[in-house]
């Protein structure tokens, strides 16, 4: 019973979280700390296929380094449709509009699934054109096809149950998708060492000291594995479940916003308001997507060692740097919320006190990743090669993390604005005008510390753009609840 007071204080229910008024802190804080978790679930995902691959062989895990780019690009395409869904259900919700809000998340799940089709069928068929482009070595090209085939079949999957994170955190309810996520990702880290080593020779039986067990089980079973195509199976079908967990919570209504049969019909006069916001975000998503394939091309260059490295150092990253998603995308709900209330002094307050936070919190996690680099790195390889090149790496970048809090949060406050134009000009700037120039001109001069200067440089330079331009930026038009679309339709109209 005291556990379950101690887990009822530190998450609170949409129904306790009041986002337009009183403090700031608090709300941010029990709004965005489900967020950090379920963040953090979700880049277990790729940290499971990254270190059983690494346990498999080197050329996988460099074969990876080349999918996960192509991953992000797929997913970053579609991204616009969630954050269009989230801004419109957390303007609409801070207006009192509850039935419009059910609509926008209606309607952004029937153009998700839509787009998601779209989008996996043309990964499917231009994978090789895309490694090709890349440079991707003979040797690792086939195994990143294999994973990105598995992944773009599934990526109705896979986008679609990230759609239900973002119209619930719309709402104001992070709990429930971290809940769900939770479920998904023991789920996935089960099943990487069966799908990808098979039951013979499976390390996973050394570590839980049952080794003898996997021969038995291979005499049953006779199957030997997958490799690196086991590894997507085992993400696709986690993921498929959790979608179907989050529509049917999204279809009973009873925690978060609720959709509904008679309003997914596709309204296309209505998509018109998503593409407005969504396209945007999309580039903005798009644009690091393509940073980090473009840096995929000057990184082909050099020897599989520094792909492995760069791989494993991305994927840290991502850990490290999920305080600051789930702060901007809290800031992003609060902004939402509050300019749907007509707050939005307060929605201005909301991103300054999650630039602050993100700017220390940031500093401090770099301080650790720095003088921690060599072991962190070393858990996903023992090759000393990549381990190296690897500590490298995270030294150079690490003390510029705080600058990365910076411009996710304020990139957060414009998206819920409705101006993610901005925040994608922010993107832009960062990774396409700056981070590539400076590695390619890095590459050709240093070698791969080139590109790790780059990193640093492009970090440092975000941050102080974002915090500039939104001192700079008019907060007078930023009202985008009046205008929702259609008014006759689906029970859209009045409010709850």
């Amino acid at each position: 019973m005291s556990l379950s007071r101690h887990l009822r204080g530190l998450f609170k229910s949409p129904e306790e979280l009041d986002l337009t008024s009183g403090s700031i802190g608090k709300p941010l804080l029990y709004l965005s700390l489900p967020i950090v978790i379920t963040n953090l679930f979700q880049t277990a995902y790729n940290l499971a296929d990254t270190f059983w691959l690494g346990q498999y062989s080197t050329t996988a895990l460099a074969a990876i380094s080349f999918a996960f780019p192509m991953v992000f690009l797929l997913i970053a395409l579609a991204l616009g449709l969630s954050v269009a869904g989230s801004v419109l259900v957390a303007q609409n919700v801070g207006a009192g509009r509850e039935r419009r809000a059910e609509y926008a998340a209606s309607q952004t799940v029937t153009f998700s699934i839509i787009a998601s089709l779209v989008l996996g069928a043309v990964g499917y068929v231009f994978v090789d054109e895309f490694l090709n482009l890349l440079g991707a070595d003979p040797d690792v090209a086939p195994l990143a096809t294999s994973y990105m085939q598995v992944f773009s079949v599934g990526l109705v999957a896979v986008f679609g149950f990230a759609v239900f994170i973002a119209l619930m955190r719309g709402y104001g309810d992070t709990v429930t998708p971290m809940l769900v996520m939770f479920g998904s990702v023991v789920l996935n880290i089960f099943l990487d060492p069966f799908l990808i080593f098979g039951f013979e020779a499976n390390p996973l039986f050394g570590f839980l000291g049952l080794r003898g067990l996997e021969a038995t089980l291979f005499e049953l079973t006779s199957y030997a594995g997958s490799g690196i195509e086991g590894a997507a199976i085992a993400t696709v079908f986690s993921r498929l479940l959790a979608l179907a967990v989050g529509l049917a919570i999204m279809f009973e209504g009873d925690r978060g916003v609720r959709i509904r049969l008679d309003q997914m019909a596709p309204d296309f006069e209505y998509a018109k308001r998503l593409v407005d916001i969504g396209v945007p975000a999309s580039i903005e998503g798009t644009g690091r997507a393509l940073s980090i394939n473009l840096l995929l091309f000057i990184i082909a260059s050099f020897p599989e060692t520094v792909v492995a490295a760069y791989g494993i150092g991305t994927r840290v990253f991502s850990v490290i740097f999920l305080p600051a998603i789930a702060f901007s995308q809290g800031v992003e709900t609060m902004t939402g919320q509050n300019i749907g209330a007509g707050e939005v002094d307060r929605a201005k307050r909301a991103n300054h006190f999650g630039a602050k936070v993100m700017l220390v919190t940031l500093t401090a996690l770099g301080v650790i990743a720095f003088l921690a680099a060599r072991p962190i790195v070393s858990v996903f390889t023992s090759d000393p090669n990549v381990v190296e090149v690897g500590t490298t790496f995270m030294r150079y970048t690490a003390l510029t993390f705080g600058f990365i809090g910076v411009m996710r949060s304020y990139s957060g406050g414009f998206r819920g604005a409705g101006k993610t134009l901005v925040a994608a000009a922010i993107a832009i700037a960062m990774l396409g005008v700056i981070r590539f120039p400076v590695a390619w001109v890095g590459a050709n001069a240093l070698g791969s510390t080139g590109v790790w200067i780059a990193f640093v440089v492009s970090n440092v330079s975000g941050g102080v753009i974002a915090y500039l331009w939104f001192r700079r930026v008019s907060w007078t038009d930023v009202d985008v609840t009046r205008d929702e679309g259609p008014t006759e339709m689906a029970g859209a109209t009045g409010n709850d």
